[in-house]
């Protein structure tokens, strides 16, 4: 089997992360494989901001977790020390743009030994003064919309495949 298909079929998103950064090198790479997501109209809408300052990853978490309402102390980031945080400019199809990004940087950080995990609620963090600063701090002024975070780390669990939801599948011939 193709390795490329091979890393998709069994991609798996972790949930328990060892307390340790990812490599500065590791991380351009998988945000290199976001960059090459293909977009509507070639617009290439998605941007990256990659977070491994301790102080803004647990703002970010904290935000997260309060537009999720979860449980005060709830680490919505799973333990993850670094954080890709995927915004789009408002073009063209830019939701599907950073969406498809998303899933390639999952595929090459599951295909590079690290465990990631998608986390939603990136365009109600980003929406908010507090979050638009974030982004104004990394130097992002334009206007995006939040996609998701891409939590990145060394998984501390074994990651298997889940199984498929049966019946998902239609055909026309």
């Amino acid at each position: 089997m193709n390795e490329t298909v091979k890393v998709i079929l069994e991609r798996s998103s972790a949930r328990k992360y060892r307390n340790e950064h990812v490599s500065k090198e590791d991380l351009e790479l998988i945000v290199q494989a976001g960059l090459k997501a293909p977009s509507g109209g070639n617009k290439q809408t998605p941007r990256f901001v990659i977070i491994t300052n301790k102080a803004v990853r647990d703002r970010l978490m904290v935000m997260n977790a309060q537009v999720a309402g979860a449980p005060e102390g709830f680490d919505v980031f799973y333990g993850a020390q670094d954080v890709i945080a995927v915004v789009a400019k408002k073009e063209g199809d830019w939701v599907c743009d950073g969406s498809l990004a998303m899933g390639n940087m999952l595929n090459a950080a599951y295909a590079m030994g690290l465990g990631a995990r998608w986390i939603n609620r990136a365009r109600q963090v980003f929406d908010t003064e507090e979050g638009k600063k974030i982004l104004a701090d990394a130097g992002l002024t334009e206007d995006v919309e939040g996609i998701g975070f891409c939590i990145v780390g060394v998984p501390d669990e074994e990651l298997s495949p889940k199984p498929i939801v049966p019946g998902r599948v239609y055909y026309i011939e």
